[in-house]
């Protein structure tokens, strides 16, 4: 079987097989749900298992059980099928939350929106079942969010953490996630914000005054416009790339709501003059072949020269969770300026403060990351680790694992 003619029985295969394996099924699967294609991919067992891993990472698997246009091995299609059952059912949940945040948020007077996934099904981007939704985010302005939080609670959630960017609430009866992929018993977690921001890969960027344009009322709201829906995916989006955390969702997203972009609603979105957004909108591009040259050309205008040229050879491997290795300065290409890049290379080998805190949330929070001991190790452990040798993440190598526990 391809990958392991030379591991003995049992063993694991080795990490450059699976990062082949990674590659190979990621762009496939990309390039089966952007274009109609009818031949099955031709995959040794251990590939459509390490494929499994790879719909599951990406957030896909329910989407493809609908888009594809092959059928593949009957483990296959079954695992797509049982996917998108779980995510239609998971979805029923989600509404029913929502309704009831509308009805109690109408009731305290307070106002917030519902961003990405809650937004996308709410304008009909995407039919019930099609599209997982992980969690629940929701933005209110600062002055409401103590109100919302207590709101939060009265519905059955606590807040377990914080991060710079949301606080996260959790249902009381602590429910362990189930093993592998969507399940519709997983719990719904809701992730509050206050700003829309990221960080690329040291500078702040925040769109949250474009996201409070238009004045909201009390209950749950969209978007002010389909611009601003499109530039918080795209920052989303970015900030995930800097990290090699994209997943094929996000730049399925980005391609669905171009569809319904107007000649209007671009005006309004390059009138921004954002530089983050060429990668994901060129990434976009080159696999759902969707958005036009009068676009790109002005975004690439105002892109630093370095990412730019970087972002046009990148493919969603190298940018997402299939890339297998631990990168030492991930994302370095979007600092603006040497001092930058200086700046960003430094804090990675001597993190501050918030970083550090910001790790020990993860590892006690993150299932992959409370598995993986380099979750846990100081600064100058992982540094001689990284140098003697590769070092792989947690959060591609786990789902990889429960895939292959399946092969025989």
């Amino acid at each position: 079987m391809s990958g392991f003619a030379h591991q003995p029985p049992h063993a694991e295969p080795s990490r450059d097989a699976v990062q082949a394996a990674l590659r190979k099924t990621t762009e496939a699967l990309a390039s089966d749900l952007a274009l109609v294609r009818t031949r099955v991919p031709q995959w040794s067992e251990f590939e459509w298992l390490v494929a499994r891993a790879v719909a599951t990472m990406h957030g896909v698997s329910p989407l493809l059980s609908g888009a594809l246009r092959w059928q593949g091995p009957e483990h296959w299609v079954r695992f797509l099928k049982e996917q998108r059952a779980h995510t239609l059912r998971r979805h029923e949940r989600a509404s029913t939350l929502l309704q009831l945040l509308d009805e109690d948020a109408r009731a305290c007077g307070i106002a917030l929106m519902g961003l990405k996934g809650a937004a996308l099904h709410a304008i009909g981007l995407y039919a019930p079942g099609e599209r997982p939704m992980a969690d629940i985010d929701l933005l209110v302005r600062e002055e409401d969010s103590e109100g919302a939080a207590r709101l939060l609670q009265k519905l059955g959630f606590r807040e377990t953490y914080a991060t710079w960017k949301h606080r996260v609430f959790e249902p009381g009866d602590g429910r362990a996630p189930a093993a592998f992929g969507e399940h519709a018993d997983n719990a719904m977690k809701i992730e509050l914000h206050t700003r829309i921001r990221e960080i690329l890969p040291l500078r702040a960027v925040d769109i949250s005054a474009q996201m409070f344009a238009l004045p909201l009322r009390a209950g749950l709201n969209g978007y002010p416009s389909r611009a601003a829906l499109m530039m918080h995916l795209l920052l989303h989006a970015s900030g995930a790339m800097v990290f090699r955390a994209l997943r094929l969702i996000n730049l399925h997203d980005i391609a669905r709501l171009s569809a319904l972009m107007t000649d209007a609603d671009w005006e309004e979105f390059l009138r921004l003059r954002l530089w983050w957004a060429l990668p994901p909108l060129s990434l976009t591009a080159r696999y759902y072949c969707c958005i036009a040259h009068r676009i790109l050309a002005p975004v690439a205008a105002g892109c630093p020269w370095l990412l730019e040229r970087k972002c046009r050879r990148q493919s969603l491997t190298e940018v997402s969770f299939s890339h297998l290795w631990i990168s030492a300065f991930p994302g370095i290409e979007w600092a603006q300026s040497i001092h930058e890049m200086l700046a960003y290379a430094g804090q990675r080998l001597m993190p501050n403060a918030e970083v550090r805190a910001m790790r020990t949330v993860i590892a006690a929070t993150q299932p992959c990351a409370a598995e993986d001991p380099w979750a846990r190790l100081p600064q100058g452990r992982r540094i001689l680790r990284w140098l003697v040798a590769r070092q792989v993440r947690a959060e591609t190598l786990r789902p990889v694992r429960m895939a292959l526990a399946k092969l025989p």
